[in-house]
C-alpha cells in the first residue's frame, strides 16, 4: 500500500497519473472505469417478508407451531387459533424491531460533498463529487468539505477539522513537506482526508483514494463485518427458552403415558398435555419483555436518551465497562479560555481585571489580531479564535466596538511554517494607557518557542522594559506548565509602527511581549460526578481519542478516570500486540490517545474477550465501527454524525455523559424489573405442574380443563406480569456491582424463589381441589364432585397466581410497607384479574364455556382465602431469609 504522505507532491503524481500532468479526458475515463464511482457501496438489505419469517425461527416458537397443527387436528380450533395469535404478535414486534436498523451507510454518504473544485482541461470546473476519480487535482478554500482523500500539492494556511474521523477537536495545520517516519492518520500534516472540512485558508490536493478505499470507505467496511452482539438477556432468555421448553415437553409427554395408560381416550390426553405445555411454556414471556423494554425507552427518552434497540436497555444495566470518547463526550468540544499569563504573572480567566491596563491590552491583542466572528448567534471561525472572541464578550467587551476603533490597516496571515499571524491597526480612540501610547501598531500572536525569539523587550506593570534572561525561563516555565495540563498556548507581542506602513514576515521581530493565553477544550461541569458515580457502581471508565496523549491525559486527571500516567498510552503502543497480548494489556489502562477506528475496535473487544459487557461512546464517523462492535454503542445526540447515531444502539439527546450513568440505573431496575416478572410468570407454571403432578400420582381427576390453562396464560398471568416490569425504581441498585456476563437468568437464588413460590401456590391449589373434590366444608347442591374440585382448583390457581404478583415486587418483604402499593400498574392488573376470574367462577352463563359449576359466596370466599394465604407465607419466608442474611453479614 502507497504511503503518500512519505512521498513528495512531484512522487505522489508520478505513482499516481505516471506524470506531473493533470489527466487528461482519456485517463479520466479510464480510471473511471478502473475505480468506480467515487461513492460508498451499500450492502444488500434482508426484505421485511424476510425477516418476519426468520422470527418463526426460535425453537420456542418451532415447539408452539407444532402443537397449535396437532391441536387443529385434533379439533381443539380455539387453542390452535390462541397459540398461533401469541407468536404472530411475536414475529410482528420482532419484525418491527429490526427494520428500525442500520442506516450507517446511507449517512456515511451524506457526508460526501455534493460538487468537487476539479482541475480538467487546462481549468477549475465544478462537478459532482461522485465523478472525482483517483489522480485528479481538486482545489479547495474555507467552507469546503474534502471529497475524497489525497496528499496536499499546494497549501495556503489551510485548516481541516478532522475530529469526525480522529477525534481531535482543533483544526489540524496542513503542510505540503515530507514526513520520513511512520505516523498516523492524525499526524499526517500533508494528506487530507473525506469527510473532512475546511476551516481555514485554501489549497490543492492529488486524490489518492475515492469511495470504499478511503479511510472513511475502510469505516464503512468495517461497519458492514463488525457483528452486533446481543445483550445478555436475548443470550440468557434464549437458553432459558430450550432448555425449559424440552423440561416441559418431557414432563408432558410423561403425563400423556400416565393419561393413556389409565384409560384416558388418547386425543382427551393429547389435548391436555397441549394445553399443559402451553400453559407451562411462557410463549408470551417474549412479548412482556419487549413491552416492558418499550415502556422503558420511553421513560429513558423523557431522561434525554433515545434507545435505537430494545435490548440496548437491559444492556447499559450489566456494564462494567464504559469506553468513552474525549471530545464532545466528555468534553464541551468548544475551546475555551483557562489561564492568563500577564506582568509576570499567572491568572485565572475568572480572575481577570479588565480595569488593569496589562490584562486589558493582552484582552484587546487577542481581540484585534483575530479574524473570527459571531452572527447570528453562530460563531465563524477557528475554535481558538472563537474562544478569545467569548472571554472578551464574557467580560463585556464588545469585538465589534473595539475593532471599529482600533482598524485593521495590514494583516499577514497565520501559515504553518512560521507559526505566526501578525495584524496592524490603527487606534483611533482616545487610550493614552495602552500600547505605550503607540496610535500604530502590529499585533502577533503565535507559538510560545517562535515568539520568544521575536521579542527584545516585555510589557510589566512599571513600563516597558528589556527583556531579560529570567523572563525568559519564567515565560517557558510557564508555558511548559500550561502544556503538561493539556492547554493551548498562545503569546502576544506588540511593536509600534508608522501610519502606512505595510509589514512583512521580516518585520515580526524586535517585539514587546504582551503575555500567553491558554485555553482547552474544558470537561462538561457533569462529567467529574458522573466519572465518580460510574466508579461506585463498579464500572470502569476508559478514555479512548484521537487526541494527543498529554491533553488527554489532562481532561481525564481532571474528571477522575486518570490517576497516574502510566495508565495513559498512544494507540501506536498496541499496533505490535496480538489479541492475547492486548487482553492482558488493557486491564492497566485508562487512557488511549492518538487511536484509528481500528485501535478502538480491538479495546472494546479485548474487554469483551475478558468477560465485560461494554458501552462505548462517542460522536464521529471515526467512533461507528467501535460503537457498533460495543454491547451498547451509546451516540451523542447534538455534536454526533448521523453515522454514529445509525451505528449506535443508544443516542443521548442532551451530549450530557451524566446521562449514560442515568441510563445505567434505569437498564439495571428495568433488568431487575424483567426478572420479577420472569420469576411471577415460573412461579405460577411450576404451582400448576405440581398440582397436575400431585394428581397423577394420587390417581385423582385431572384439576384443570385445558381452557382452565388458557384462561390463566391469555387473561390473568400477561397484564400483572407487564405491571411488574413497570415496577417503580429503586436507587439502590446503582450501590451493587454490575453482575456478571455470563449470570445465567436461572441463578440458585432465583430457582429457589420460583420453586418456593411454586410450592405455595400448588399447596393452596391442591387443598381448593380436594374441598371441593370431597365436598368439605360443603352443604347441599355443593357435594363434592370432579368439577366442583376442578373449579375450586382453577380459581385458587387464577387467584393465587393475581395475588403473588404482590410477592414478586422485591426480594425483600413489603407487606407493611409502602412499597406494597407503589405500582398502581399492578394494582390495576390484580383487579381486573380478579373480576375476570370471579365473572368465570360465579355467573353461571359461563359454566359451558370455561368448563366450571359456578360457585356460590362459600366457595368464593374458600377460594379467595386460600390464594391471599400465599402472601403473609411468602412474606413471612422472605423476613426470615433477610434476618439469615444479616446475621451472615455481621458475622
Amino acid at each position: 500500500m502507497n504511503e503518500f504522505y512519505k512521498m513528495t507532491e512531484k512522487d505522489a503524481m508520478v505513482t499516481v497519473n505516471g506524470s506531473t500532468e493533470p489527466l487528461s479526458d482519456q485517463q479520466v475515463a479510464s480510471n473511471r472505469e478502473k475505480y468506480g464511482p467515487n461513492e460508498l457501496v451499500e450492502g444488500k438489505q434482508k426484505s421485511i417478508i424476510r425477516l418476519f419469517f426468520e422470527q418463526f425461527k426460535d425453537f420456542l416458537v418451532i415447539i408452539l407451531i407444532f402443537a397449535a397443527i396437532i391441536s387443529g387436528i385434533l379439533g381443539d380450533v380455539e387453542s390452535a387459533i390462541v397459540i398461533l395469535v401469541v407468536i404472530t404478535i411475536n414475529a410482528i414486534l420482532g419484525t418491527v424491531q429490526t427494520v428500525k436498523a442500520e442506516q450507517s451507510l446511507d449517512s456515511l454518504k451524506k457526508m460526501s460533498a455534493p460538487e468537487a473544485k476539479v482541475f480538467r482541461g487546462g481549468q477549475f470546473i465544478k462537478i459532482p463529487a461522485s465523478e472525482i476519480t483517483v489522480g485528479d487535482r481538486v482545489s479547495l478554500e474555507a467552507g469546503d468539505f474534502v471529497p475524497a482523500d489525497g496528499r496536499i500539492i499546494s497549501n495556503a494556511g489551510m485548516k481541516i477539522d478532522e475530529s469526525a474521523l480522529t477525534g481531535e477537536s482543533l483544526g489540524v495545520e496542513k503542510d505540503v513537506s515530507v514526513i520520513e517516519e511512520t505516523v498516523p492518520l492524525g499526524d499526517r500534516l500533508n494528506m487530507v482526508y473525506s469527510g473532512s472540512f475546511v476551516t481555514y485558508g485554501r489549497g490543492e490536493f492529488l486524490v489518492t483514494a475515492i469511495g470504499m478505499e478511503t479511510e472513511v470507505g475502510k469505516i464503512a467496511t468495517l461497519l458492514k463485518t463488525t457483528s452486533e452482539k446481543k445483550t445478555p438477556l436475548q443470550v440468557n432468555l434464549d437458553n432459558f427458552g430450550k432448555k425449559l421448553s424440552i423440561l416441559i415437553l418431557v414432563f408432558c409427554g410423561i403425563l400423556f403415558g400416565i393419561s393413556v395408560f389409565r384409560g384416558q381416550p388418547i386425543g382427551d390426553a393429547f389435548l391436555f398435555a397441549v394445553a399443559l405445555a402451553v400453559a407451562a411454556i411462557p410463549e408470551a414471556l417474549s412479548s412482556i419483555v419487549t413491552i416492558v423494554l418499550s415502556f422503558g425507552t420511553q421513560k429513558m427518552a423523557q431522561e434525554h436518551a433515545i434507545i435505537r434497540k430494545l435490548q440496548a436497555v437491559e444492556g447499559l444495566g450489566s456494564v462494567s465497562v464504559i469506553c468513552s470518547d474525549k471530545t464532545g463526550t466528555l468534553t464541551q468540544n468548544k475551546m475555551t479560555v483557562e489561564d492568563y499569563y500577564v506582568h509576570g504573572k499567572k491568572i485565572s480567566s475568572s480572575d481577570i481585571d479588565i480595569g488593569n491596563n496589562g490584562e486589558r491590552q493582552l484582552l484587546l491583542s487577542s481581540i484585534l489580531c483575530n479574524d473570527s466572528t459571531i452572527a447570528d448567534g453562530k460563531e465563524i471561525g477557528d475554535p481558538t479564535e472563537t474562544a478569545l472572541i467569548n472571554i472578551g464578550i464574557k467580560l463585556g467587551i464588545s469585538y465589534d466596538m473595539e475593532r471599529s476603533v482600533s482598524i485593521r490597516t495590514e494583516e499577514i496571515p497565520f501559515d504553518s511554517d512560521r507559526k505566526l499571524m501578525s495584524t496592524c491597526h490603527r487606534l483611533t480612540g482616545d487610550r493614552p494607557d495602552l500600547f505605550n501610547g503607540a496610535e500604530n501598531v502590529m499585533i502577533t500572536k503565535g507559538a510560545v518557542d517562535v515568539l520568544l525569539n521575536r521579542v527584545t523587550a516585555i510589557q510589566t506593570a512599571q513600563g516597558v522594559r528589556a527583556l531579560a534572561q529570567q523572563d525568559i525561563t519564567d515565560i517557558e516555565t510557564c508555558n511548559s506548565d500550561f502544556s503538561q495540563n493539556g492547554l493551548r498556548v498562545l503569546a502576544f507581542a506588540y511593536k509600534e509602527i508608522k501610519h502606512g506602513f505595510v509589514p512583512g514576515i521580516d518585520d515580526e521581530n524586535e517585539m514587546v511581549f504582551l503575555g500567553l493565553i491558554s485555553m482547552m477544550d474544558p470537561p462538561r461541569e457533569e462529567s467529574m460526578a458522573a466519572v465518580a458515580e460510574c466508579i461506585d457502581a463498579g464500572i470502569k471508565p476508559v478514555m479512548i481519542t484521537g487526541d494527543h496523549k498529554v491533553t488527554a491525559a489532562a481532561i481525564a486527571k481532571k474528571i477522575g478516570i486518570l490517576k497516574d500516567e502510566s495508565e495513559a498510552c498512544e494507540g501506536s503502543s498496541i499496533d505490535d500486540m496480538d489479541d492475547e497480548q492486548l487482553k492482558s494489556y488493557v486491564e492497566g489502562i485508562s487512557v488511549y490517545a492518538r487511536v484509528s477506528p481500528e485501535h478502538k475496535i480491538r479495546i472494546v473487544r479485548a474487554w469483551q474477550d475478558k468477560g465485560n459487557i461494554v458501552a462505548m461512546t462517542g460522536d464521529g464517523v471515526n467512533d461507528a465501527p467501535a460503537l457498533k462492535q460495543a454491547d451498547i454503542g451509546v451516540a451523542m445526540g447534538i455534536t454526533g454524525s448521523e453515522v454514529s447515531k445509525d451505528a449506535a444502539a443508544m443516542v443521548l439527546t442532551d451530549d450530557n455523559f451524566a446521562t449514560i450513568v442515568k441510563a445505567v440505573e434505569n437498564g439495571r431496575n428495568i433488568y431487575k424489573n424483567i426478572k420479577n416478572a420472569i420469576q411471577f410468570l415460573l412461579s405460577g407454571n411450576f404451582g400448576a405442574i405440581l398440582v397436575v403432578l400431585y394428581a397423577s400420582v394420587f390417581a385423582l381427576p385431572v384439576p384443570f380443563a385445558p381452557v382452565h390453562l388458557l384462561f390463566i396464560n391469555l387473561l390473568t398471568d400477561s397484564l400483572p406480569a407487564i405491571a411488574l416490569g413497570l415496577e417503580p425504581h429503586n436507587a439502590d441498585l446503582m450501590k451493587e456491582k454490575p453482575r456478571p456476563a455470563n449470570e445465567s437468568i436461572l441463578t440458585k437464588d432465583f430457582l429457589s424463589k420460583i420453586g418456593i413460590g411454586g410450592l405455595s401456590i400448588c399447596i393452596m391449589t391442591v387443598v381448593a381441589f380436594l374441598i371441593g373434590l370431597n365436598g368439605w366444608f360443603t352443604a347441599g347442591e355443593f357435594g363434592g364432585s370432579a368439577l366442583l374440585g376442578s373449579t375450586m382448583a382453577f380459581g385458587t390457581l387464577c387467584s393465587s397466581r393475581l395475588f403473588h404478583g404482590f410477592n414478586c415486587k422485591s426480594d425483600r418483604p413489603v407487606i407493611f410497607t409502602k412499597r406494597f402499593w407503589n405500582n398502581k400498574y399492578l394494582i390495576g392488573a390484580f383487579l381486573l384479574g380478579m373480576i375476570l376470574i370471579t365473572m368465570a367462577l360465579a355467573v353461571p352463563a359461563f359454566d359451558h364455556v370455561f368448563k366450571v359449576h359456578a360457585l356460590g359466596i362459600p366457595q368464593l370466599l374458600t377460594v379467595y382465602g386460600l390464594a391471599f394465604l400465599n402472601i403473609p407465607v411468602i412474606q413471612f419466608i422472605k423476613l426470615i431469609q433477610k434476618k439469615v442474611k444479616e446475621r451472615k453479614n455481621n458475622v
